[in-house]
């Protein structure tokens, strides 16, 4: 595994809000949403509570659905903290779990899982990338840079794309709606055909989808050869070379970043 913080909305470091919790036959990964209100807790807090209570029942049941379990896991983190749907932080979702037989995986928006069987096989909720995001890249691109105003137009973008969150049409998370874990995506394998597994918040697998500098394959070979740290490494050396976003626009200068190799 590995992590490295990002900054928040103002380029300022703060802890990472990505959370990674390692189990003997499961992983978790959750990306907490950075918080655009400062009357809610933050996205790495419901991240963790939220990480802690999935862990829990993964452990005490793992013969149960783990649609099942991340649907109890929001509904208990939503009660004890007397969150409601809209009124809440929010987390993606990833688990991959194994036994004996078979390889499972669920991804709740966008931190993928690759499998690598040995061809790469991806597990990716990309529902939140085709919803409205607003002006804030077109400002970008046009040399605004990450400004004040840049934070006011991606504060204005959240809450467009908040008014879609977990409803048809729009995109599914991890808030106050336990029944949007079963709008997962999901996939399983017979674990003798799986190789590998790579499990990435999206501060990672920008460099994939929006940088385009390497493949899965390549992240692969990286993490296995120079460690995972090294992928890190290169996504971030990438955004230092584009310090205003001009070339890749984005919420922020440098996003919270996980990476998990598991190797059977």
């Amino acid at each position: 595994m590995a992590e490295q913080p990002g900054v928040g909305l103002d380029g300022r470091p703060r802890p990472s809000e990505d959370v990674v919790i390692a189990l003997p036959e499961a992983v978790i990964l959750l990306d907490g949403a950075t918080s655009t209100r400062p009357d809610l807790p933050s996205g790495g807090a419901y991240a963790t509570e939220l990480a802690t209570q999935l862990a829990g029942r993964l452990t005490a049941a793992p013969e149960l659905d783990l649609a099942a379990l991340l649907a109890g896991a929001i509904r208990s983190v939503a009660r004890g903290n007397g969150f409601t749907p809209g009124e809440s932080p929010a987390s993606t979702v990833a688990v991959v779990r194994w036994d004996e037989s078979q390889v499972e995986a669920l991804v709740l928006a966008d931190s993928p899982v690759v499998a690598f069987t040995p061809d790469p096989d991806l597990v990716a909720d990309d529902r939140l990338r085709t919803v409205p995001r607003g002006s804030y890249r077109d400002r970008l691109r046009g040399g605004g840079g990450f400004s004040e105003s840049h934070v006011a137009a991606v504060r204005a973008s959240a809450r467009k794309t908040s008014a879609l969150r977990n409803q048809e049409g729009g995109y599914w998370v991890a808030e106050a709606v336990p029944g949007a874990a079963y709008h997962a995506i999901r996939k399983s394998w017979p674990i003798d055909t799986v190789k590998s597994i790579l499990m990435a918040s999206d501060g990672v697998s920008c460099g994939i989808d929006d940088y385009k500098l390497f493949t899965w394959e390549k992240v692969l070979e990286i993490a296995k050869n120079e460690g995972p740290d090294a992928v890190l490494d290169a996504v971030r050396a990438a955004e230092e070379s584009d310090p205003d976003g001009t070339r890749w626009p984005r919420p922020k200068a440098h996003d919270d970043q996980a990476l998990v190799l598991i190797t059977f």
